[in-house]
């Protein structure tokens, strides 16, 4: 079975996705394309033999695709993400899911509506083989239950149109999504800590910044956020448990000794650091619909995510100290698995 996938919203994370679509993985194929920017979609579109949809609507109702795939720009994702549902089709969208918990809320209910497990949230560190044998390990209680995580989010710089409160919906969202998935619980506060700022930022962000969360059980997650550390992307991870920790290794394949010292690459870019994981992530989905049923991360988990962050940029924006984490029960359709086809 070969899944025919439409792209909404071709952009750079868009045409990596089509990328790994078309020249490295198996079983999809890229069939349709619309972008609020008509010259781009027409030259995706020109070099995949794809068809060119003057809107979602279109693309998502057109008989030839079977799934959909949503890398635009954030706050277009929920009518996207909802016509996909009501059309009964499955949709991989990126994070984050919408940028608010209530339109969150509106695409969860959309997919109970539909009685239909169809969404799948772009949250790709879960893909990651790193944090996955960490995971395990958690997992195992060889060490002990988890006491606090210490994390770092690191990038060489940001654009001038980057604002502050990206630091923690745009940037902490995937430490976020990433110690709900390790610690499997949810988190009930928030607060961010502000550091000295660096020289090299722009005036108006505040950087780097610290998100304190808690969860349920009192574990302690500390992340650290500076977007314009210059060296590199350097995403950081350990989990101190009772008996023992563990953490990322490096992000590095090989380490080089001579005179002038003793050194590994790093990496510049996520595409750099996570290609792995997004390989894993887009394989895995496209056999998830070939079997009929979608596994990877839910609405749900798109949702708890933005609660966490509306916590912590209520924190940050408004100095407001720690700040509870304000979310709806766990519906029992997101506790089991619901599959693709009722």
């Amino acid at each position: 079975m070969t899944v025919r996938i439409g792209i909404i919203g071709p952009g750079g994370m868009g045409q990596a996705h089509i990328r790994r679509i078309t020249e490295e993985l198996a079983g999809g194929q890229v069939v349709a394309v619309t972008d609020i920017h008509p010259e781009r979609a027409r030259q995706v579109a020109d070099a995949l033999g794809a068809t060119v949809h003057t809107d979602g609507f279109a693309l998502i109702n057109a008989d030839d695709v079977d799934a959909v795939m949503v890398t635009s720009f954030g706050p277009a994702h929920e009518e996207s993400v909802i016509q996909a549902i009501e059309a009964g089709k499955p949709v991989f969208v990126e994070k984050p899911l919408a940028p608010t918990a209530d339109a969150c809320l509106r695409i969860m209910e959309a997919e109970q509506r539909a009685c239909r497990r169809l969404v799948q949230v772009g949250f790709m560190r879960r893909y990651d083989a790193s944090y996955r044998a960490m995971k395990a390990i958690l997992d195992s209680g060889e060490i002990g239950e988890v006491l606090m995580v210490h994390c770092a989010h690191r990038n060489p710089a940001v654009p001038e149109s980057y604002t502050t409160d990206m630091a923690i919906n745009d940037t902490a969202i995937h430490e976020v999504d990433t110690m709900r998935w390790l610690l499997g619980e949810e988190f009930v506060t928030a607060r961010v800590d502000r550091p000295k700022k660096t020289r090299n930022r722009f005036p108006h962000l505040l950087d780097p910044l610290v998100l304190v969360l808690e969860s349920e059980s009192g574990v302690r997650v500390d992340d650290e956020v500076f977007v314009n550390h210059q060296y590199g992307y350097d995403i950081r991870c350990e989990a101190v448990a009772e008996k023992g920790t563990v953490s990322l290794a490096d992000q590095h394949t090989i380490e080089r000794r001579d005179g002038g010292g003793h050194r590994n690459r790093v990496t510049t870019d996520h595409n750099d650091r996570f290609d792995g994981a997004f390989h894993t992530e887009i394989q895995e989905w496209i056999r998830s619909i070939e079997v009929g049923q979608v596994t990877g991360p839910s609405s749900w988990d798109g949702y708890a995510a933005a609660c966490v962050c509306d916590a912590g940029v209520k924190a940050l924006l408004e100095d407001a100290g720690t700040v509870r984490v304000e979310m709806i029960e766990k519906p029992a359709f997101y506790s089991s698995g619901v599959p693709v086809s009722a």
